[in-house]
């Protein structure tokens, strides 16, 4: 169903997004892997191509950058111009900070990322899609973009208006063949706590261990799942948690078998 379909996945340097790369590289999609690391894009890149025989092209490219992405998606060669597939992936969280007690940057890097970075791209892509009819935007979201956690403050605001933009998305393309959805995953082991604590492993690595987390493939997994449903089925948005974690503050602290 996806072979020789090309997807867009920003942030796929790591985590969900390099999960999504394999998951989709895997069906025979062609990949064009956005983000800011160039050699982990390129590495990975040259990995998938030689595993599964696909195309692959890369996009040094932060989200945040509205000029930066209108003009990668211009100047995308016209054997990549036509994405079918776009998952808008990069996304982050800095510090657990009260609002009393928090750095202003860190509210800008997290909104212009999580929120502007995904409209500029879906904003660039989503026109050849309507004009095509046909493309799936997915959306990763997050368990944040429904509950409110101490110290989430700004984080789950940004969560909460992927949310609702997803939503938006779908009324808006209605009468198009264009399909929209989100996947909201709640604990991901990931480099996301690392990013959170600027690179605090310390800090980060008890985050996942009190009870076993999602990895980044079964995000993976979800995303290809929304993207391979019959064209005329629309996942609208899926909520993806571990067994031990039944809400954002109520997990079973098993420890990590």
């Amino acid at each position: 169903m996806l072979k020789n379909k090309i997807t867009l996945i920003t942030g796929a340097s790591a985590g969900i997004g390099e999960a999504c790369a394999h998951s989709f590289a895997r069906e025979g999609s062609h990949l064009i892997l956005a983000a800011r690391r160039q050699d982990k894009i390129t590495d990975l890149a040259n990995a998938l191509a030689k595993e599964y025989g696909i195309r692959t092209h890369t996009l040094v490219l932060d989200v945040r950058d509205r000029l930066a992405v209108n003009s990668a998606m211009e100047n995308l060669p016209s054997t990549w111009s036509d994405i079918d597939i776009l998952i808008n992936n990069a996304g982050l969280s800095r510090g657990l900070d009260k609002v009393q007690d928090a750095y202003y940057l860190d509210w800008d890097e997290m909104i212009d990322t999580n929120i502007k970075g995904l409209l500029w791209v879906s904003r660039a892509v989503m026109p050849g899609m309507v004009q095509r009819d046909g493309g799936h935007v997915i959306n990763i979201g997050s368990i944040a973009g429904r509950q409110v956690y101490s110290g989430g403050n700004v984080y789950c605001a940004t969560k909460y208006a992927v949310r609702a933009i997803t939503q938006g998305m779908r009324i808006d393309l209605l009468g198009s063949k264009v399909r929209c959805s989100s996947v909201d995953p709640g604990l991901v082991e990931s480099e996301f706590s690392e990013v959170r604590f600027r690179g605090d492993k310390e800090k980060a690595a008890p985050v996942y261990q009190n009870f076993p987390p999602l990895q980044p493939v079964d995000i993976a997994e979800t995303v290809l799942f929304c993207a391979t449903r019959p064209a005329h089925v629309n996942i609208h948005e899926v909520l993806v948690m571990p067994q031990d974690q039944a809400a954002v503050y109520a997990s079973n602290p098993r420890g990590v078998e």
